[in-house]
């Protein structure tokens, strides 16, 4: 991903700046959401997803829309069909806003923002949220249930009432990456409920990859059920509860991962939740804990670059976040 985001840039920004230009010809008379010829703007969302989310293209091909404020981000998210959403500015939403399947949510440069309320991925398919700041959230700033083919990619996240990026009830097939998540206490949830095995055993597959766990507190992830899970090439700082915790029926595996000032970087079992399983490899520790493993996992399906972990904590912190794409 680091390396097809670079080769994309160049691009995206001469794209997005021609759109810029179109739109504001547009909205300056209307007021409206603009929509941009398919010939004056290709598919929006930069690079492609690794991991379990692989396959996810989201809104290409569809309508193209520039959103301004909270009416014109609602309708058109929830349009049926193919459409990119381009956010360009802040979207004060008051309650948590579904995603209709088949949509790329983008920011436009460092102009979009979401906040006052959260994004819900529920019961859709193909995805992608990507270049967004989000803060605020009175909910989840994400919540993805009973979706598949989901990519949330180089955003932005802080202080949301709950959760950062919960993925819960048979949700699988997700690419979680290059995300930076700070100030905040229950991060990424994976799973919501040991009961719930009907429903979520054998689903719940997600790849984290290249995500910042800047001072967070915990839940980076807290899993259960998904095997194999694939934590690998995030940077922990200064995380102060602990990363990752492998949960009821859940086999993670956590490789490659730059951990500094983190006390507790993973282990089995939270809370009430009994241990899952756990394995640990080609991590690097700075002033952490060793962390704790167990048990065997099921094998990564897909192909995949692993960078040297000595190495994630300069390639996150320089490309993960809004922004950065």
């Amino acid at each position: 991903m680091r390396r097809t985001s670079a080769r994309f840039k160049l691009a995206s920004v001469t794209a997005l700046a021609t759109a810029v230009a179109t739109l504001a010809a547009l909205t300056a008379s209307s007021g409206t959401a603009a929509e941009v010829p398919r010939d004056t703007v290709s598919t929006l969302a930069v690079g492609t997803p690794t991991g379990f989310g692989a396959g996810t293209t989201g809104g290409a091909g569809g309508t193209t829309v520039t959103v301004t404020n909270a009416g014109q981000f609602t309708e058109a998210v929830q349009r049926s069909g193919a459409v990119e959403v381009r956010v360009n500015g802040t979207i004060q939403l008051s309650s948590m806003t579904k995603v209709a399947a088949n949509k790329t949510v983008i920011g436009v440069g460092n102009n979009g923002r979401i906040t006052g309320s959260g994004l819900n991925i529920s019961g859709v398919s193909n995805v992608i949220i990507q270049n967004l700041t989000f803060s605020g959230s009175n909910d989840d700033a994400i919540n993805i249930e009973r979706s598949t083919r989901v990519w949330i990619d180089h955003n932005t996240l802080t202080n949301a009432y709950d959760g950062l990026v919960d993925i819960k009830r048979a949700s699988d097939n997700i690419t979680v990456s290059w995300n930076r998540v700070y100030g905040h206490d229950k991060t990424m949830l994976l799973g919501h409920d040991d009961g719930n095995a009907s429903e979520d055993r054998g689903k719940l597959r997600v790849s984290y990859h290249h995500n910042w766990f800047d001072g967070t507190n915990q839940r980076n992830p807290r899993v259960r059920f998904g095997n194999p899970v694939h934590v690998y090439n995030n940077y922990y700082g200064g995380v102060t509860g602990y990363g990752v915790a492998s949960t009821r029926e859940a086999g993670v595996l956590v490789e490659g991962n730059y951990f500094e000032n983190t006390r507790d970087p993973f282990h089995l079992g939270e809370g009430s939740s009994p241990a899952g399983t756990l394995v640990a490899r080609n991590n690097h520790f700075v002033n952490s804990g060793s962390g704790q493993a167990g048990g065997s996992v099921n094998g990564i399906p897909y192909s995949y670059s692993l960078d040297a972990a000595s190495s994630v904590k300069s390639i996150v912190q320089s490309g993960a976040g809004a922004g950065k794409i």
